[in-house]
């Protein structure tokens, strides 16, 4: 993979988007992530970093080829994030810890709705 266009439909693809599914993921025309791959235009700092963060590739592969695909750094805020809520738990009381589990599943529900 040679382009920054070739790397965006690789990563795209392994991610189970579409050219529409990603666009409307990060606010752009479909035109726009057509553009980027087939190498057409210059791409947005803006968009670069919107395709990172839905995609979860590193903007240094992406961008440049360099590195590796996958961007590590949400993996390991997410397992030290993990850790903590589990080192929580662990203190509280059953009840308490399923208390916690509905409030926990409450707020993702929330979060789609807000999202959609």
């Amino acid at each position: 993979m040679n382009s920054l266009g070739e790397r965006l439909n690789y990563a795209r693809k392994k991610n189970g988007y579409t050219q529409d599914s990603l666009a409307t993921a990060i606010g752009v025309s479909r035109g726009v992530i057509y553009n980027l791959e087939k190498n057409k235009t210059e791409p947005q700092a803006i968009v670069i970093n919107a395709i990172c963060n839905i995609l979860k590739v590193n903007k240094d592969w992406l961008v440049n080829g360099e590195g590796e695909m996958e961007d590590t750094r949400d993996v390991s805020q997410s397992a030290k994030v993990l850790a903590e809520l589990y080192n929580i738990a662990k203190e509280l009381s059953e009840d308490e810890q399923l208390y916690l589990l509905d409030t926990v599943k409450a707020l993702k529900q929330r979060l789609k709705r807000n999202r959609d």
